[in-house]
């Protein structure tokens, strides 16, 4: 039996800026998971604390505050079978000219410093960085009903 994982994902201000969010979530959807939390947020150094807290005493630490924190993100969980690896995947090396051709940082990406997107790299970071930034209750966890019922509205003609 095939069970779903929950990853997260944050399109980091240079994408947001850039205006490449819509393009971004499209090839998550498309590849079959599903958006089950989204939000845009300015992330806060106390924020960002928590979620590089591995980097804290890394010589490049500061910088990948002062870039998290240069503009709203957007926040997101997806849901699917092995959505932590099948995203990664999708997003492609860290660095973007090492980056698989057709990955989102080799297509929307230029320097490893900023690569416009972060992905969950396993089950437990996944959990801990969606801790961060969403509430349980921010979560659509009821979303195959949601569209069963979205389906019966439809076929009644209401």
């Amino acid at each position: 039996m095939h069970t779903e994982e929950r990853t997260f994902v944050a399109i980091k201000p240079d994408g947001v800026k850039r205006g490449c969010v819509g393009e971004i979530i499209s090839r998550f959807e498309k590849k079959g998971y599903k958006l089950i939390g989204m939000k845009m947020l300015q992330v806060t150094e106390e924020i960002a604390a928590k979620h590089y807290e591995e980097h804290i005493n890394k010589p490049f630490y500061p910088n990948l505050v002062k870039y998290i924190t240069s503009g709203p993100i957007i926040a997101m969980v997806f849901q699917g079978y092995k959505a932590v690896q099948g995203i990664r995947h999708l997003l492609g090396a860290t660095d973007p000219c090492e980056a698989d051709v057709g990955s989102i940082r080799a297509d929307y990406a230029q320097l490893k410093e900023y690569n416009t997107i972060h992905g969950s790299d396993s089950v437990e970071s996944a959990e801990r960085e969606i801790a961060i930034y969403f509430k349980p209750e921010e979560l659509c966890t009821n979303y195959k009903n949601m569209m069963e019922l979205v389906t019966e509205d439809i076929d009644e003609g209401e």
